[in-house]
């Protein structure tokens, strides 16, 4: 009999620390979802520089949270493979501080949550694979067009509660994270480790 293996600890290590945030929203009747896994403009403190990172963790449904897990688990695990682990991780956590303080400085008046602008960035840097040196592949380029073209309409135009803007940032992390990550094996001429 085979065995299960973690395949993928960063990307699983995510999915289950949002299900487990996602049970807390739950027995707590959404008290931790709002003040644990939420970000919004509030005082510098230690909890506030919690939500700063840690609200790509909470969704405020299992149907959200269904949504951004089924992409995650199916484009994260090769991205942690071409990347490595830390180098993913460093993408995701820098993914989260971009988002979570560009909504503190845009809309002082709302929350943020989700792992949405995390999957854009995967998305994007899976639009990069194969990318060869002194080239943009189309692959990104149609994704850009659709995907993020779709998001700046919603943005502009849509009034659903979606925090499209954020879409848009966390694709544009994936983009630089995937240059720059291409610069470095090109100048290398190695894969990254996990």
């Amino acid at each position: 009999m085979k065995k299960l293996h973690y395949n993928s600890p960063v990307i699983l290590t995510f999915f289950f620390l949002s299900l487990a945030a996602l049970a807390l929203g739950e027995l707590t009747q959404g008290w931790t979802t709002r003040y644990l896994f939420s970000v919004y403009r509030a005082p510098l403190s230690p909890l506030f520089l919690l939500r700063l990172f840690g609200h790509v963790l909470g969704h405020s449904s299992y149907q959200h949270f269904a949504g951004n897990m089924v992409l995650l688990l199916v484009v994260g695990p090769p991205m942690e493979e071409k990347y490595g682990s830390r180098p993913l991780l460093a993408g995701i956590l820098l993914t989260a501080l971009i988002s979570g303080a560009l909504q503190c400085l845009f809309f002082p008046h709302s929350a943020l949550l989700g792992a949405s602008g995390v999957v854009f960035l995967l998305i994007l840097l899976s639009s990069l694979a194969g990318m060869k040196a002194g080239s943009i592949p189309l692959t990104l380029v149609l994704v850009a067009v659709i995907y993020l073209g779709q998001e700046i309409w919603s943005a502009l135009f849509l009034r659903d509660n979606v925090a499209h803007f954020m879409h848009l940032i966390g694709g544009l992390c994936g983009t630089a994270f995937g240059f720059l990550a291409a610069g470095r094996q090109h100048h290398t001429g190695q894969k990254n480790q996990p």
